[in-house]
C-alpha cells in the first residue's frame, strides 16, 4: 500500500510518454484515406474528396437536367488519365470482365466459333475437346433456335448470342440445329464448360528441320501453350530451328515472354529490365530451365507488334541469339500495373517503363495523342512501310548488342531484316470485299463434297486450287451483298482474294493449322525466315 501515492505521481508522466509515442508512429504511418483509388466509397461519400467530388455532387443535386453521374465521372476519369500516356486508363467492370477472359485464357459457354450468314448463326468450328463438339455440333451446321426463342431472320446481334449461349460451367442450354438441306431441327442439349482462350494459333512444320511458331497474345496461359508447341514439334517432328511469329501480337503479361525467352538463352543472361520513378529497378534474367534444343530462331514483327512481344524481339536481337525480321514495331516500352477499383472497375497505371538488354528504350514518344494514335497510318503515308532507308530513328543514341552490331530505340525494334509490305493489292474493293469472305466460304463449303478435297492441311495447302468460277461467284455474292463490281480494281487483287478464299476455306476443313499452311506457303517473311535458317549464316555477321 505505500506504493501508491508513488505510483498515483508517476501516472500523468506515464500516460504523456503513452500520448507521445502514439502521435510519433501515427506520423510514420502512410495516410491511405488520401490515396482515392484505394479508399472505399462508403469512406469517402462522408468527406470531402477534392472539386471533382464537390463538382458531381452539385450536378446530381442540382443540374436543371437529370444526368448520369457515373457516365459523367468515367468521362472526368478518362479525361484525367489522358494527361498522363496512351497506357495508364480506366477500364469499367463490364470491360475487365472481358478482358479477364481473354487474359486468363478461358470463359464459360458451349464452345463454338460462329458467324452470321443471312441473318442466321453459322457454325464455323465446334472448339476441339469442347461442349459443342462432344455434342456432336458440326461445321456449318445453322444455329435456328436457342431454348424456346427463334434466332435465325429476327436480326440479332453476336453481342445478344454471346449472351444466350454463354452462362455457368455446369448450365446447359438447348439449341435447335439445321444441318445441310434437312427440314426438320436436330435438337442438342449442351451443358456449358469453361472454354480455352488460346494464345498460340497454330504450331506446325514448315520442313524437316524448322517448326513454325504463331501467337497472338501474352496471356495467362501463353508459356504452357509455347511449351507443348515446342514438345510437339522438338519431340514428335525433330525440330532444329524456330521461326515465332509475333506479328499483330499487341503484348501481355511480360512474365510470360520472359518465361518464354528462358527457353532460348543459358541461365542468367538478362532479358529486360524495368525502372520508374516509384520503382527500383528490376532484372528479368534466364532461368537456365530450357528443356529443348533449339539452334537457330527468327522472330516475326511488324507495326502490330507491341510490349511483350518487343521484349521477346529485343533480348533475341541484343544478345545476336537470332534473326528479327519483318518491319519496326510498334513501340511501346511502358510497364503498367493494374489496381482493382470500388466500382469493379480497375486502375491500369504506368509504373516504369523496360528496357532491353543493351540498355535500349522502345517507346515511341507520346505528347502528341493524335500523332501516337495514327503512327501506323503515318508510316504507310511517309513510305517506311515499303522502303527500309525511309525509316527514321526518334533516337540517335547508338546501343550495342553483344556482338557489337549498333540497334537504336526510342521507337520500336528495327528488323535485322526488312520485310516491305505489299499495298498493290489494296483498294476500295478489296477492303469493302473482306468482310464478306468469311459467309461466302461458309456457303461454299455447303456444296462440296468434303470426301474429294485433299485429307490433310498440307496437302490441300499445296494441291488445292481454286477455280476462275469461285471467285466469279464470289464477285456476284459480294453484288448480292451490296457490294458494286469494279472491275478495274478487282484486276489489282484477283490473286490476293483468291489466296484468302482458300484460306478461309481451310479454316472450315482444318481449323488454324489449314489457315496458316496457305497464308505462310508464298508469306515474304516466312520464305526469308527459312532462307536464313537453312543457310545457318550468324545475324552477327549479316
Amino acid at each position: 500500500m505505500s506504493d501508491t501515492p508513488k505510483v498515483q505521481a508517476r501516472l500523468p508522466l506515464l500516460l504523456a510518454a503513452v500520448l507521445a509515442v502514439g502521435m510519433f508512429i501515427g506520423q510514420q504511418l502512410p495516410r491511405y484515406e488520401n490515396h482515392l483509388w484505394f479508399t472505399p466509397a462508403a469512406h469517402r461519400a462522408d468527406k470531402s474528396g477534392g472539386p471533382l467530388d464537390e463538382i458531381l455532387r452539385y450536378v446530381e443535386a442540382r443540374y436543371v437536367d437529370s444526368v448520369d453521374v457515373n457516365i459523367l465521372q468515367e468521362g472526368a476519369i478518362a479525361h484525367l488519365l489522358e494527361q498522363l500516356d496512351p497506357h495508364s486508363i480506366y477500364i469499367t467492370a463490364e470491360e475487365l470482365r472481358y478482358e479477364d477472359e481473354v487474359m486468363n485464357g478461358n470463359f464459360e459457354g458451349i464452345g463454338v466459333e460462329f458467324l452470321l450468314v443471312d441473318d442466321t448463326i453459322q457454325v464455323v468450328t465446334p472448339l476441339s475437346g469442347g461442349p459443342s463438339e462432344t455434342a456432336g455440333i458440326l461445321p456449318g451446321d445453322k444455329i435456328v433456335t436457342i431454348e424456346d426463342s427463334l434466332v435465325a431472320g429476327v436480326k440479332i446481334t453476336n453481342a445478344e448470342i454471346f449472351t444466350k449461349l454463354r452462362g455457368p460451367q455446369g448450365s446447359t442450354v438447348r439449341v435447335g440445329i439445321r444441318r445441310g438441306i434437312e427440314r426438320k431441327l436436330r435438337q442438342f442439349t449442351i451443358t456449358r464448360d469453361v472454354i480455352p482462350v488460346h494464345s498460340v494459333d497454330v504450331a506446325y512444320m514448315l520442313d524437316k528441320e524448322t517448326g513454325y511458331i504463331k501467337i497472338n497474345r501474352f496471356s495467362a496461359p501463353t508459356y504452357q501453350e509455347f511449351m507443348e508447341a515446342l514438345r510437339t514439334l522438338s519431340e514428335e517432328n525433330g525440330m532444329k530451328n524456330l521461326v515465332l511469329d509475333l506479328r499483330g501480337n499487341p503484348g501481355g503479361y511480360l512474365n510470360e515472354a520472359t518465361e518464354l525467352l528462358s527457353q532460348f538463352f543459358p541461365e542468367g543472361k538478362l532479358l529486360v529490365y524495368t525502372e520508374g520513378r516509384a520503382e527500383e529497378r528490376q532484372n528479368y534474367k534466364s532461368n537456365g530451365r530450357a528443356r529443348f534444343n533449339i539452334n537457330n530462331i527468327a522472330v516475326l514483327v511488324d507495326e502490330g507488334s507491341a510490349s511483350a512481344s518487343e521484349i521477346v524481339a529485343g533480348a533475341v536481337q541484343d544478345h545476336d541469339r537470332g534473326w528479327v525480321i519483318g518491319r519496326r514495331s510498334f513501340g511501346k516500352g511502358l510497364v503498367q500495373v493494374q489496381y482493382p477499383l470500388s466500382d469493379g472497375g480497375a486502375l491500369r497505371l504506368t509504373v516504369s517503363r523496360y528496357f532491353t538488354p543493351s540498355g535500349r528504350s522502345i517507346q515511341r514518344d507520346y505528347k502528341d495523342d493524335a500523332e501516337y494514335d495514327h503512327d501506323a497510318d503515318r508510316r504507310l503515308t511517309n513510305g517506311e512501310l515499303a522502303d527500309a532507308s525511309k525509316i527514321r530513328q526518334a533516337d540517335s543514341t547508338k546501343f550495342y548488342t553483344g556482338t557489337g552490331r549498333v540497334v537504336y530505340g526510342g521507337g520500336g525494334i528495327t528488323p535485322d531484316v526488312f520485310i516491305p509490305i505489299d499495298t498493290s493489292f489494296a483498294n476500295d474493293y478489296f477492303f469493302s470485299a473482306l468482310q464478306h469472305l468469311p459467309q461466302f466460304a461458309a456457303k461454299w463449303m455447303e456444296k462440296q463434297d468434303r470426301a474429294a478435297l485433299p485429307d490433310t492441311p498440307e496437302a490441300f495447302a499445296q494441291q488445292f486450287n481454286l477455280s476462275d468460277q469461285v471467285l466469279t461467284d464470289f464477285i456476284t455474292f459480294g453484288e448480292s451483298q451490296g457490294l458494286p463490281a469494279d472491275q478495274t480494281e478487282i484486276a489489282r487483287c484477283r490473286a490476293e482474294l483468291r489466296r484468302l478464299i482458300k484460306a478461309r476455306v481451310a479454316k472450315i476443313l482444318y481449323q488454324e493449322e489449314g489457315q496458316y499452311r496457305v497464308l505462310n506457303n508464298d508469306d515474304p517473311a516466312v520464305e526469308k525466315a527459312l532462307q536464313v535458317l537453312r543457310s545457318g549464316a550468324s545475324v552477327a555477321k549479316k
